[in-house]
């Protein structure tokens, strides 16, 4: 499958970097980060309308190469002047084309929460992107134990730093909300294929508390898409792949949330 792939060099890199720069010297950089985390959550909880994490992706297991050239600051002004509410940035490098640096320069280049989206496994992980200036994690339910879910939980609240919960079915949805996650992402794409279910998320939303905020992921490609899922009670939208395809992204996220 291709997610047990992805984990599997994760795990391997990460080993690396681990030796590279230990966990002690992260908390170094950590405490010299003059400001604190921005919220994600009170970026996206909008009630009454459906606000936007754009995410910075250059490729993608299933599509390849979506934008090889993109200009990260570029693209960042764009999200903003869009509309976004809130940033996600790829960091994985060998399945996603991202890196830690992408990370580092968003986070100087706008003043919008900034998520590190990758396949976080470790506090390490955590930590790295806390020192690296991200404002938020994702978490990925299926590539997580319980224990291990709800540690890494406790330590990005111990860092002030908020946690996009993803699930991708009803028993995920399940333990995302037993491990007492403020934010839950349904991803339509199935990351152990990479198959998507566009309608995936309007048949889970009733299975979350009402008090959660809930994001929308993957397949969503125009304003018709937007308006059903905010009709379905999903607070907000992650979308990658239409924004970083589209000639003026801007254009493109202002389009998406007229629907």
């Amino acid at each position: 499958m291709i997610l047990d792939d992805i984990l599997t060099r994760t795990r391997a890199d990460l080993e690396a970097r681990m030796k590279a720069r230990p966990l002690k010297d992260l908390d170094v950089a950590i405490s010299r980060i003059k400001r604190g985390p921005r919220s994600l959550a009170d970026a996206l909880r909008r009630p009454g309308e459906i606000t936007c994490i754009a995410e910075f992706k250059r490729r993608s297991p299933s599509a390849g190469w979506i934008n090889e050239k993109a200009s990260l600051t570029d693209t960042v002004s764009a999200y903003a002047a869009g509309g976004a509410r809130a940033l996600s940035v790829l960091t994985d490098g060998p399945f996603f084309g991202g890196a830690l640096a992408d990370l580092e320069l968003a986070h100087a280049s706008c003043k919008l929460p900034v998520l590190r989206k990758d396949f976080i496994v470790d506090v390490y992980q955590i930590a790295e992107a806390r020192a690296a200036g991200a404002d938020a994690v994702l978490l990925i339910v299926a590539a997580l134990d319980g224990g291990t879910l709800g540690r890494l939980l406790t330590f990005a609240r111990a860092l002030k730093v908020d946690v996009l919960v993803e699930a991708h079915d009803e028993a995920e949805v399940a333990r995302a909300v037993a491990a007492g996650a403020d934010i839950i992402g349904i991803n339509n794409r199935d990351l152990r294929t990479f198959t998507v279910d566009r309608e995936l998320a309007i048949r889970l939303r009733p299975s979350i508390p009402a008090d959660r905020i809930v994001v929308a992921e993957s397949g969503i490609r125009n304003a018709a898409d937007v308006a059903r899922l905010r009709d379905a009670g999903v607070d907000a939208i992650l979308v990658g792949e239409t924004l970083m395809r589209a000639p003026d992204p801007a254009a493109a996220l202002r389009g998406l949330l007229a629907g």
